[in-house]
């Protein structure tokens, strides 16, 4: 299997292209501090009701290190973490959260330069009530998560590479990122210009020359 931290070459703008649109978080999962690092792991999944944080407080003492802790909620009326227990995951060698849902005490989690992705902030927190299993399949920004898949997440946004294609998607996106690098400007531009030029003309709408 592919080394998830050679993810952390790879944009997620390559590894969109790639992907499609399924795998891509939506636009409400951000970072919540900048410039955020790149970030790739695999993902330990979390399911929190509305309201209540407990497993993702559990989950930081069970990650693996290198795991991007990957939060299923949709609660935005409570924080599921803040400043201490993003504290403590950072220090036991969690990769990040991809949270969907909220924190709380963001100066001080960048202050640490901990990434968290998630939809925002508010300062009151959950409750610790509701055990849930660990592992299973969550859906975050839109997209289900599985335990062990690949996730990247950067200033531009979180994408999950499932982890069955992991190899398969890591060669495409070096190939792709090797031929782009390859690529002057002229050469993009001429091409571009092409591709513009003919769904102009399929369209009806003549050329650019026109």
């Amino acid at each position: 299997m592919a080394d998830t931290d050679a993810f952390t070459d790879i944009p997620t703008t390559t590894l969109a292209d790639l992907l499609g649109r399924g795998q891509v978080m939506d636009i409400g999962v951000r970072p919540l501090w900048g410039p955020v690092p790149r970030v790739a792991g695999p993902a330990f999944t979390v399911r929190c009701p509305p309201g209540d944080n407990l497993m993702l407080h559990t989950a930081i003492y069970q990650a693996e290190p290198g795991s991007v802790v990957v939060v299923e909620s949709g609660d935005l009326d409570y924080a599921l973490a803040g400043g201490n227990v993003c504290a403590v995951a950072q220090r036991r060698g969690v990769a990040a959260f991809v949270l969907d849902g909220l924190i709380r005490d963001l100066s001080e989690v960048r202050e640490a330069r901990f990434p968290v992705f998630a939809r925002g902030v508010i300062p009151i927190p959950g409750t610790k009530a509701a055990a849930r299993p660990l592992g299973e399949r969550v859906t975050c920004g839109g997209v289900a998560v599985d335990a062990g898949d690949v996730v990247v997440a950067d200033e531009e946004g979180v994408v999950v590479v499932p982890g069955a294609r992991r190899e398969e998607v890591l060669t495409a996106a070096r190939a792709k990122l090797a031929k782009e690098a390859a690529q002057t400007l002229d050469d993009w531009e001429s091409s571009h210009r092409a591709r513009v030029g003919k769904a102009l003309a399929e369209q009806g709408f003549g050329s650019l020359d026109d």
